[in-house]
């Protein structure tokens, strides 16, 4: 592939493209564990739920694989196996067991806040020292997005 003439240094892409590799895999890892909650909950509330956590591992997938093409748009390579993802990420692939659903919103939470608060502190770096605004207003949106979600899953805990 020919080298990104896109105003931003070799140094800075590949900088970059390590934060967003750790984003891959923290979306990644939240895509799996939803997807595991969508197959397993079980309780009262099943059905509801059960399609609740259909749509969030559907917007997940599309979301892994948007951060990935960022990374590719500035000329590096994706990590895509497990074990990249697990030594990238900051959440654990690992459940606390429960199925039910007050259980399994709190674990998600957990894991929709600890990205935001991941991103929230990539936002201005990409955009003031390694002169990516189009990068970090992406990683903005995606902020927004979990914070929706976040949002969300704690109103189903009240």
């Amino acid at each position: 592939m020919k080298t990104p003439n896109i105003g931003i240094s070799a140094e800075n892409r590949q900088l970059i493209a390590d934060q967003l590799s750790k984003i891959v895999a923290d979306e990644f890892i939240l895509y799996s564990k939803t997807l595991n909650f969508h197959w397993n909950i079980e309780g009262p509330d099943f059905h509801s739920v059960h399609l609740y956590l259909e749509t969030l591992y559907q917007e997940q997938q599309e979301t892994v694989d948007t951060a990935a093409e960022k990374i590719r748009a500035i000329g590096h390579y994706v990590p895509a196996t497990l074990s990249k993802y697990l030594e990238l990420t900051h959440l654990t692939e690992q459940t606390k067991g429960k199925n039910d659903s007050q259980s399994i919103f709190t674990e998600l939470l957990e894991d929709h806040e600890s990205i935001i608060v991941f991103i929230r502190e990539e936002i201005q770096p990409i955009a003031e020292k390694m002169k990516a605004d189009g990068i970090s207003d992406y990683i903005t949106g995606l902020m927004e997005q979990h914070e929706k979600t976040a949002w969300m899953l704690r109103s189903h805990l009240k």
